[in-house]
């Protein structure tokens, strides 16, 4: 399976070298042949410039600011590539990563998407702690929806990556949401033709900047609303959001 990974980028220089040197050295380290795709989404700082200067990553402009409209863009670029894995550029890919995702889809011919959590590698301890309860809850609930109700699964936006020909099948992204949602849009429908999978050793590094600008609780308040409205509305709740970057 041919894989390339999508990483939509706003005003993001200051982060965005950190990306894409964790994705390089994890495709040297396992082996795995795979693409990088930039989408300099509207980008007013040198974002794009910085991704250019990165031998082997290909740089897409999405003038349409907005996350959707990004991922929609690079997942345009990734034609011909069989798996499509969305990170973002505020990630860190860990080691084994890769070697995971290529384990997960060999080994399961129904699986068409696999995600896991994040891990907050710059935040203070108890709120780490606080977020892995968080996702303690959230694997009951992927529990429930995906096996019980059958109404979805969970996935983490900027850490899952996805068949190609699934995402085709169900029609793409919605570019109607803007942030908040997105992530499990793309778990309920994908989940009608094929398996979604929480895998919770399957951890992708991200800052924390977010949740200490917003706060833990009324960030998790935000996500968990929007996951059950889109569950079982089929549209988020939260239309705006606030564009968080690091001063």
């Amino acid at each position: 399976m041919k894989l390339a990974f999508v990483i939509p980028a706003y005003n993001e220089e200051a982060l965005i070298g950190k990306c894409l040197e964790s994705v390089l050295a994890e495709i040297k380290r396992s082996g795995v042949p795979a693409d990088v795709i930039v989408v300099n989404n509207a980008s007013t700082d040198r974002t794009g410039e910085i991704a250019r200067s990165f031998a082997g990553v290909r740089v897409v402009d999405e003038p349409k600011k907005g996350l959707v409209n990004a991922r929609d863009a690079g997942f345009a670029a990734s034609e011909g590539f069989d798996l499509i894995a969305n990170i973002d550029s505020d990630t860190i890919v860990p080691e084994g990563w890769l070697t995971t995702v290529m384990r997960e889809f060999e080994k399961d011919a129904k699986l068409v998407c696999l995600s896991g959590p994040y891990v907050y590698y710059d935040m203070a301890p108890h709120n780490r702690l606080m977020i892995e309860m968080f996702y303690g809850l959230t694997y009951v609930i992927y529990l429930l929806n995906r096996f019980v109700l059958r109404v979805g699964s969970v996935v983490q936006g900027g850490n899952f990556v996805f068949k190609r020909e699934a995402w085709v099948k169900v029609g793409g992204y919605d570019r109607t949401i803007e942030f908040f949602g997105e992530d499990t849009d793309v778990a309920v429908r994908l989940s009608r033709v094929g398996g979604v999978k929480w895998l919770t050793s399957f951890k992708m590094k991200t800052t924390g900047r977010r949740l200490e600008k917003e706060g833990v609780f009324q960030t998790a308040a935000t996500y968990t609303l929007n996951f059950f409205w889109v569950t079982f509305r089929g549209k988020p709740a939260t239309m705006e959001y606030k564009d968080v970057r690091k001063d």
